[in-house]
């Protein structure tokens, strides 16, 4: 019989080696959670957990507000993206907070220009009604300081006006007082209202005014050295296969208003499912609107976050070329451990799994733009600008540096 220290050693001996096998597979990546993804109703997998996979960030001492200490005459501009909230007032709050959107008592803090949210605030918890309402407060707010709040409907948005309730939990049934009240909110009560007026599918945000406002369409006849000076969000993703990205965003945006109207106002409304059967879209939904709410739609793409590097890298310049973008940025497919950045900062995957039903790491994105002038003019004459760009995520005990993109250009904007 050994004695009992040899077999302590042993079984810390076994231990050791299993801990370094599960670090060296990221198995905590894999675990499946209680909470899936989300599966499309004519999907055939399984919703399981699949890991995303990238090159890991350059960790840095930038600090936010960096883009900001530029010369005097600069144009600068900060936006901040967070990905899925579903339901989760207290972690939705901790993250604005770290970005600096809000401040401690839940007010907007002048600190930013834009903040973008890229779907899915429902489902999987109880916090819904009180998402909703701070999001309008927020807006509202932002406003007043001269800045805005960019909304988007993520794929629970859309499966909820349907009536495809399989991720509601009963809980935050209750908050709305039962089935028949939550229904009639989200068709033609307020949070209803409010997707249809205040919320788009996809967005196009310039990071320099030149370009517009907000959801001003991409031009392809602009020959500005700005043309693509601008990010797409969106909940899912843009797919190369997808027959209406253009013009962008007005065209996605133009379906998704019109499959919007007709699913809200059907009457009666179909019966959530479960129990009763999926209703699916309306009778009268169009090709065009069935292809938006379709695999490769952009509330349910996930290629740009599950294809492999080479694929991805290979087709996203086109895609940005016909969207006038520089970098398509999405939620939809989490990966728990950080934002995602693939080929260059081109694809950011933003969701991390923020609320309490997923567990995953707080995080949000930040974009810090800045144009400077130049003392000396060109040969031509012409005036001459240094444009930078700083993508980092923003976690709540460091930031990682994504991509710096840093260039002189010639032009009067």
């Amino acid at each position: 019989m050994p004695r009992p220290w040899v077999r302590l050693l042993a079984v810390l001996g076994i231990t050791f080696v299993l801990v370094l096998i599960a670090r060296s597979y990221n198995v905590a990546a894999r675990i499946q959670l209680s909470w899936p993804l989300a599966v499309h109703p004519d999907g055939a997998d399984d919703g399981a957990q699949i890991p995303l996979h990238s090159k890991p960030p350059t960790k840095g001492a930038f600090k936010a507000g960096q883009a900001a200490n530029t010369a005097p005459g600069a144009f600068t501009r900060k936006i901040v993206a967070v990905g899925d909230l579903h339901g989760d007032l207290p972690n939705a709050h901790k993250v604005l907070r770290m970005a600096g959107v809000v401040t401690e008592d839940w007010h907007w803090s002048g600190d930013v220009d834009l903040f973008v949210q890229t779907g899915d605030i429902i489902d999987r918890g109880d916090d819904t009604i009180k998402l909703y309402d701070w999001m309008e407060a927020l807006r509202a707010e932002a406003l007043t300081h001269g800045g805005q709040v960019v909304s988007h409907l993520g794929n629970h948005e859309w499966m909820n006006v349907i009536g495809d309730w399989r991720y509601v939990p009963q809980t935050e049934i209750k908050t709305f007082n039962g089935p028949s009240a939550r229904q009639q909110e989200l068709m033609t009560g307020t949070i209803g209202r409010r997707w249809a007026q205040n919320y788009s599918t996809t967005s196009r945000v310039p990071l320099h005014p030149s370009l517009g406002e907000v959801n001003t369409d991409y031009d392809p006849s602009n020959s500005s050295p700005l043309s693509h000076a601008a990010i797409s969000f969106v909940h899912g993703g843009l797919a190369p296969s997808y027959p209406d990205l253009t013009p962008f965003p007005s065209k996605i945006n133009s379906i998704a208003h019109s499959l919007l109207h007709k699913l809200q106002h059907r009457n009666p409304p179909p019966a959530p499912h479960p129990p009763n059967p999926y209703p699916g879209l309306t009778h009268d939904a169009t090709t065009a609107e069935h292809r938006l709410y379709g695999t490769d739609g952009p509330l349910w793409y996930r290629g740009w976050a599950m294809e492999p590097e080479q694929k991805v890298c290979a087709v996203v310049d086109s895609v940005l070329q016909k969207t006038g973008t520089r970098r398509m940025i999405m939620g939809h497919t989490p990966d728990f451990e950080r934002i995602v950045s693939r080929c260059g900062g081109k694809i950011v995957i933003i969701d991390t799994g923020i609320s309490h039903a997923y567990g995953g790491v707080l995080a949000a994105l930040s974009i810090e733009y800045s144009l400077t002038p130049l003392a000396k003019a060109s040969a031509s004459d012409a005036k001459r600008w240094t444009e930078r760009e700083v993508v980092t995520a923003v976690y709540l005990d460091h930031q990682d540096v994504l991509a710096v993109s840093e260039r002189e250009i010639e032009g009067s904007f």
